[in-house]
Parts: structure tokens; C-alpha cells; sequence
């Protein structure tokens, strides 16, 4: 199956509900663990076996793991083959953009199975020109993985790119939608190649409708509601994504899990 079809699978059986398992030096502090290997480890794996079986994907942020240099990454993969047993879709947030053979070596370590960091998609930067993207698109093609492409972020940094006007044809962050609406062109039942959004980007007249799903950042504790889904995104797949709003509760399993759960439920409705 293609990624946008698992996907699409899985937001049926289990909520749209994205949580980031993001390592913050903070968190740890507040959970009691001290901020090194052994606490990242109990943390990351804490969070996997509280929020795994109940989402339909998780998102780590890579930046928090290779902090710890090797041993950091070797919990990453762990957090991936732990979060991928227990049937939640993995989203690698690593935010790559570069050109040529730089960019094929990222797709090679995040989309292919052969890979120990392999998921079954990761974020990527376009503005270096979206066709940098192409051997991260032709490798997730190729092995049945997706690409979340970066338009309209939240951060306040954002439009300074993004809502930057293209020869008076549109905007960045149009055109980087409207690549993604040819990749995603007949894809069914949803396409492999998504955009970010943040939830907290108050609103758009940009077309959002690119038959493929839409990660939205900034959800919950950075202050996105279900109200700000509906209004921004309409009908279009999305994964509202939150970390703090569900890693705060931690260290108790049963907190973070029913914050899951409601979360998915107040979604669905």
C-alpha cells in the first residue's frame, strides 16, 4: 500500500491525532529523569508505549535524539521499530532540504527500508526550489513511503518566505501546494505528499486542496483548537499535532493515553 492509503487507513481506524514524542531537556526535568542517554531513553519509550497502539501516527523530532550524538540516534531507532509494532505510522520530523547527492543520501536514510531510521514518511524544506525534493519524492514512490513538505508554518519567521509573491503568480506557499496537487494528480483513496500547516496560522486564502494529507503543527498546548481545525482546513485530511499537550502528563501511562483518546474523540465529532 502506498503511504497515503495506510494513512488513510489509519485515520479510520484510529483518529487523526498526531503526537510528537519530543525529548525537550524541560520535560525531562519535569518527569524526574535526568538529561542525558539513559533519560531520553526512559522517556521516548515511555511515551511509545502510552500513545503508540492508540494513534495513528507518531512524530519524533529527530533534533531531540541526535542531541545525544550516537547513542541518541540508536533511541531514535528504537522509538521507530517500537512505534511501527505497535501499528502507528511514523512521521520523522527532520525538516531535510538540500540538492543532489545530499538530498538522495536523506531520502536514502529516512525512506529506505534498508535503513534502521526508515519511516514511513519525513518532513522536508522546499526553498531551496522544490525540485531539491525530487530524490526524496522519487524514493518515497519508490518504497511506498510520503513526504510532508513545509508551506505555511507558524512561526513568526514564516511569511517572510512563504507569503513572498512569485512573478505576481501566486505565493510560495501556493506554489508549493500547487507542486503537490500534480504529485498527488488521480492518488487514491488520498495521495503520499503533504504539506505543513500550523494550526495556529489563523487563516488562508491559499488552496489547500491537493488531494493529499496536511500536518498541522501547533495544536493544543501552542494554542489550536478543534475549532481552529475546522475553520482552516474544512475537509481535508488532517493531522493535528501536539507534543506538550500530551507529554506534560507523563510519566503516568493512563494520563497520556486518555488524553489521546479524548483527543481523537473530540476530533471525530
Amino acid at each position: 500500500m502506498t503511504f497515503g492509503a495506510r494513512l488513510h487507513a489509519a485515520i479510520a481506524d484510529r483518529g487523526p491525532f498526531c503526537v510528537g514524542i519530543d525529548p525537550h531537556a524541560a520535560l525531562l526535568t519535569d518527569w524526574g529523569l535526568a538529561d542525558d542517554v539513559g533519560g531520553l531513553e526512559t522517556f521516548a519509550l515511555t511515551v511509545v508505549e502510552a500513545v503508540a497502539p492508540h494513534v495513528s501516527v507518531v512524530k519524533p523530532q529527530s533534533a531531540f535524539y541526535e542531541r545525544f550524538g550516537s547513542r541518541g540516534i540508536a533511541v531514535l531507532e528504537r522509538v521507530i521499530a517500537d512505534s511501527r509494532a505497535a501499528g502507528a505510522l511514523v512521521l520523522l520530523d527532520v525538516k531535510r532540504g538540500d540538492i543532489g547527492s545530499t538530498s538522495q543520501a536523506y531520502a536514502d536514510a529516512y525512506l529506505d527500508p534498508s535503513s534502521p531510521l526508515a519511516a514511513d514518511a519525513v518532513t522536508a524544506s522546499p526553498f531551496l526550489g522544490f525540485g531539491s525534493l525530487d530524490p526524496m519524492i522519487d524514493t518515497a514512490r519508490r518504497h511506498d513511503a510520503g513526504v510532508f513538505v513545509l508551506a505555511l508554518t507558524s512561526n513568526k519567521e514564516g511569511p517572510e518566505v512563504q507569503h513572498a509573491r512569485i512573478d505576481g503568480d501566486g505565493t510560495v506557499a501556493g506554489r508549493v501546494c500547487d507542486h503537490l496537487r500534480r504529485l498527488n494528480d488521480g492518488a487514491a483513496p488520498l495521495g503520499s505528499f503533504g504539506a505543513v500547516v500550523g494550526a495556529t496560522i489563523g487563516s488562508t486564502d491559499e488552496d489547500l486542496a491537493f488531494n493529499g494529507p496536511i500536518l498541522a503543527p501547533g495544536f493544543g498546548a501552542q494554542g489550536g483548537t478543534v475549532a481552529d481545525v475546522r475553520r482552516i482546513f474544512g475537509s481535508a485530511t488532517v493531522l493535528p499535532s501536539s507534543s506538550r499537550e500530551v507529554l506534560r502528563l507523563g510519566p503516568d501511562l493512563d494520563a497520556m493515553r486518555d488524553c489521546v483518546l479524548r483527543t481523537n474523540d473530540e476530533l471525530r465529532s
